[in-house]
């Protein structure tokens, strides 16, 4: 047994060790509908792969605003092992939180830009469900480097005799043998879970800040200034109330090429053909690649290669310990806050490996900001106000 696979087992096993502790951690919330408590329960079993062990939570955990909870996976592999643990994607697992309001694909004429759906590339639209949330929620049981579920039949069949199968029951009533209705019930309660309060509590302390509970630092409003003013992250990350005063979710739902280079550490370019027919040639073309499999949209593809949706940053430095790594952009190519900051002030004024999608780069927006190394430690410090679980000290 080589080397690799010895680490890729150990990663596994843990992945699976940190689910079970979380699934037999969960109690009945006093605060969550029957819906949302049941897409909790969902949300934590980890018998819903084949073989059995990983649960949407093994790669969107809370401890780390629902991305990936292993920092060892972050250094070594960026994308998390899939069920068959030497199976691997080609992204690294984005926040499920705070997502909840992105509206259903579609193209605006006048900005000429695609708003909406969900995944990496929105191919979860939201055009059959009216829900982009819960068209995700299908994906991953199914996909083969992911959970691994040969089918929707198998899926229901596994939350029918779930001890949790009464509740599903008490929400939807009993309608097992219809699979597809249940096969997309199911879906629904993990979005109503992740629409809920306990992934979305606005707990962080610009959110005190924002109800003028708490002050922010000289350093942080600095930063909040530069990240509205100079370095232009309100453009596509919105920091403002909403105009009834709905609390800012940080992404406007878009979708932007930054020009992030290749990540040659993600196991997805040595995947079998099954998996990744192009090999180590494999170009992540985002938005533009699943375009060009929509007729209607299809004329749009080429102008869209290399876009990616435009993510949260609420909770973008939420971790367990100081120590523990996380990893930016969506192939995970950055390592720190600083870094991916430094990467939208300097891309094309410093040696920065070339873009894996040169076309459609955003060059109005960032790659020369101008900014000094202290006004970008002022950016770092607001990004991190931006964490749930803030405690106010009286």
């Amino acid at each position: 047994m080589n080397e690799r696979k010895i680490i890729i087992m150990g990663i596994k096993f843990l992945l699976f060790t940190i689910t079970i502790l979380q699934l037999a951690g969960i109690l009945f919330s006093q605060t969550l509908t029957k819906k949302e408590q049941l897409g909790k329960l969902l949300f934590f079993d980890a018998n819903l792969s084949e073989p059995s062990g990983q649960s949407c939570a093994t790669c969107h955990a809370p401890e780390v605003g629902f991305t990936g909870l292993d920092s060892s996976v972050n250094s070594l592999t960026v994308v998390y092992p899939g069920a068959v643990h030497t199976r691997f994607g080609n992204r690294k697992p984005p926040s499920s939180a705070y997502c909840g309001a992105s509206p259903v694909l579609y193209y605006d004429k006048e900005k000429n830009i695609f708003i909406g759906g969900m995944f990496w590339d929105g191919r979860a639209t939201g055009w059959e469900l009216g829900d982009p949330l819960t068209e995700q929620a299908r994906g991953p049981f199914l996909n083969p480097v992911e959970q691994n579920i040969s089918s929707k039949e198998d899926v229901v069949a596994k939350v029918q005799i779930s001890s949790y199968a009464d509740l599903f029951i008490d929400v939807y009533g009993n309608i097992w043998t219809d699979i597809i209705a249940a096969y997309d019930k199911i879906a629904d309660a993990i979005s109503a879970y992740e629409k809920s309060d306990e992934v979305n509590p606005f707990s962080s302390k610009y959110d005190y800040y924002l109800k003028g509970k708490v002050k922010l630092s000289e350093k942080e409003i600095k930063g909040l200034e530069l990240f509205r003013g100079k370095a232009k992250c309100e453009n596509c990350h919105t920091s403002k109330p909403g105009p009834k005063g709905e609390s800012p979710t940080f992404t406007d739902y878009t979708y932007d090429n930054i020009g992030i280079p290749k990540n040659p550490i993600i196991p997805f370019y040595t995947q079998p053909p099954d998996i990744n027919p192009d090999g180590l040639n494999w170009i992540d073309k985002g938005l533009g690649e699943f375009l060009e499999t929509i007729p209607e949209y299809k004329q749009y593809a080429a102008e869209n290669y290399g876009k990616h949706k435009v993510p949260t940053l609420r909770n973008v430095d939420l971790r367990p310990s100081a120590d523990f790594l996380k990893v930016f952009g969506h192939n995970g190519f950055f390592k720190s806050l600083k870094e991916i900051v430094h990467f939208y002030n300097t891309r094309d004024v410093e040696n920065w490996l070339p873009p894996e999608v040169p076309e459609n780069l955003n060059k109005a927006e960032m790659g020369d900001l101008k900014l000094t190394p202290e006004e970008e430690d002022a950016i770092v410090a607001f990004l991190k106000t931006l964490s749930d679980g803030y405690v106010i000290h009286k």
